[in-house]
């Protein structure tokens, strides 16, 4: 049966404007001025008067934690809180157990989100010292990128060793997506606080101590590298004002070296860590109202091209213990789309921006089929948000694990629907779980 989303505020490429948009075999079929009576009566009439109509969100950085961190969250409930915020489309990190280092673990990934994600989904192969095989034989059509640990990761994951690092860019036939900092020192800046704290370590040292420098030194590796061998990079989770000189200009698709900015760096600053403490303990940290507001610059002048979350859940016990044994991450992806409508209504970007980065830009960088965009042919993935205050509650937040760093915080505009492949997959509150999302595909 056709849908019709009739009466909305469409944002999409750059502009607004009134439209109904028709709907038909899960793709959007016509973007008409006004539907006609007679396509109304026969099709399922979606209101979305005094409502905007954007792209689905497509998240290139979450961590659903599954297989084997399932205490944290899971690929499923992860879905769910993704579709109740507008979310359409997420790609996962390797750093489970097992790490997702292998073609087979990989496909293991997929299998577990075809039946059970509400939205639609890709997976990083990660990289290791010694996995280039691996790598190399990936399908550049069905895998996103490639995540590369250049620090913040343990064991094989932490690709440390330049010789390695240098195969990975030379021969990786795909995106690679970087965690950049520096780790010898940041373990230099640990010991300096330890001894003088023990484990007990202050917050609001976090960010001296996976510092600026840490940040810098490892970008500026993974770009210099990226330019001896021609790579594709995506730095992820960009955190300093230092790092954006390092990024490509131009036209977006012609950039070989991008950056992502993530939702809890462009809203809180580090006078965060004295009321929530270990609550925004994130790595890379969040550092200072000078380096968010150089990040927000970097998203409206289109030096950085991707807004994400890194959404890391973790259980409040392990988020609960002092500094250095407090888990770094936390939830984000139930909440990003408001925090960054939040900030339009601040003035400090705008709606066709946020749609930029968060629907249209992931769409073109990593090549992925047909979404991001509202465009007649294109897949029918789409959210639906008005103008409703509201406030976020332990009530209301649906994590498995029940907490949020936006907790008491009120919002102005909410999500009302989210629509993958065409079908209704949340709507004021309610799931409809008859059909899951489907495997991203990529123009490669």
């Amino acid at each position: 049966m056709k849908k019709v989303i009739q009466g909305g505020t469409i944002i999409n490429e750059g502009r607004q404007f009134q439209a109904d948009l028709v709907i038909e075999g899960g793709k959007i079929t016509q973007i008409l001025a006004q539907a006609p009576e007679t396509l109304l009566q026969e099709a399922q009439v979606i209101d979305a008067s005094h409502c905007f109509v954007i792209p689905g969100v497509i998240d290139d950085q979450v961590h659903f934690r599954e297989p084997g961190l399932t205490h944290k969250g899971n690929i499923g409930e992860g879905s769910r809180a993704a579709a109740a915020g507008g979310v359409t489309s997420f790609m996962d990190m390797p750093n489970v157990v097992p790490p997702t280092t292998t073609l087979q673990l990989l496909e293991e990934k997929q299998e577990i989100a075809g039946r059970t994600s509400l939205v639609n989904y890709s997976f990083y192969l990660g990289a290791t010292r010694d996995n280039i095989g691996e790598i190399k034989r990936v399908d550049p059509r069905t895998t996103c990128g490639i995540k590369a640990f250049m620090g913040s990761s343990t064991g094989n994951m932490l690709i440390d060793s330049i010789p390695a690092l240098e195969r990975l860019f030379a021969e990786s036939p795909l995106l690679i997506a970087t965690h950049c900092e520096d780790t010898p020192i940041i373990n230099h800046n640990l010991a300096l606080y330890k001894a003088k704290y023990g484990d007990d370590i202050p917050p609001q040292y976090h960010p001296l101590i996976r510092s600026r420098e840490a940040c810098l030194k490892s970008s500026a590796l993974a770009a210099s590298l990226a330019r001896k061998y021609n790579s594709r990079l995506h730095i992820l989770h960009l955190s300093t004002a230092d790092e954006l000189t390092l990024l490509d200009s131009g036209n977006r698709l012609e950039k070989k070296i991008t950056g992502e900015a993530c939702v809890h760096h462009l809203w809180f600053n580090d006078e965060a860590y004295l009321t929530k403490g270990n609550f925004v303990k994130w790595n890379p940290a969040i550092k200072t109202e000078a380096d968010r507001q150089a990040l927000l610059e970097a998203v409206n002048q289109g030096v950085i091209d991707v807004i994400a979350t890194d959404h890391a859940p973790h259980t409040l016990s392990e988020k609960n213990g002092p500094y250095t044994k407090a888990a770094s991450g936390g939830p984000m992806i139930q909440h990003s789309l408001t925090v960054m409508l939040e900030l339009a209504e601040r003035r400090m970007i705008s709606m066709e921006k946020i749609v930029e980065g968060m629907c249209h830009a992931p769409a073109e960088l990593f090549r992925i089929e047909n979404r991001g965009f509202i465009r007649e042919g294109y897949q029918a993935d789409l959210c639906i948000f008005r103008k409703a205050p509201w406030t976020v509650t332990k009530e209301n937040i649906l994590y498995q694990c029940g907490w949020s760093p936006l907790e008491n915080q009120t919002f102005t505009y909410k999500v009302q629907t989210t629509l993958v492949n065409g079908h209704v997959v949340y709507d004021k509150g309610d799931f409809y779980t008859d059909r899951t999302g489907e495997r991203l595909t990529f123009k490669r």
